[in-house]
């Protein structure tokens, strides 16, 4: 299953000149706990970082640095690591786990930005489908059970009434 089809496609982005302050504000504004850093790139939004709230907090207020000079530009530590949207799911799980991260932009062909995947999403979707594998199981079992009594009763001549 390619990711771009679970991705989360509204991202709430920012530049690199964006103070942490206003960052700050954009994270509470849209209840999410990280913000996309792009540059503009012949018109295309292209993903250059991820700031999280945690970065906030540890990089700019426990070092008692002013979150209206600092950018969101001065925190990024790293260089970002994104998936291609018709890559396979198990493909973005183990991008994550080699590189220890939680979320990923999702790019096209060109890299530009077309949504965001974390661990949150691949948890919440894997649960679904384990819950509809669940489901299965369980009516396969009652049909097996089913087909049993049936096959007692033909073979016994007995009529045997199910509750349903």
């Amino acid at each position: 299953m390619p990711v771009g089809q679970f991705c989360l496609r509204e991202v709430i982005i920012c530049d690199r000149n964006t103070p942490i302050r206003d960052v700050a504000k954009l994270m509470r504004r849209h209840h999410v706990g990280d913000l996309l850093v792009v540059d503009d790139v012949e018109g295309k939004r292209v993903p250059v970082g991820i700031v999280t709230d945690r970065d906030i907090a540890v990089s700019v207020l426990a070092l008692d640095l002013d979150p209206t000079v600092i950018s969101a530009g001065d925190i990024l530590s790293r260089e970002i690591v994104t998936v291609r949207e018709d890559q396979g799911l198990f493909d973005t799980m183990q991008l994550m786990r080699v590189h220890g991260i939680r979320r990923m932009p999702v790019v096209d062909d060109q890299g530009a930005l077309v949504g965001i995947i974390s661990v949150d999403d691949l948890i919440q979707l894997f649960a679904e489908e384990m819950s509809e594998l669940a489901k299965l199981i369980s009516k396969e079992q009652a049909q097996e059970a089913q087909q049993k009594r049936w096959s007692v009763s033909e073979t016994t001549g007995a009529a045997l009434t199910t509750k349903g």
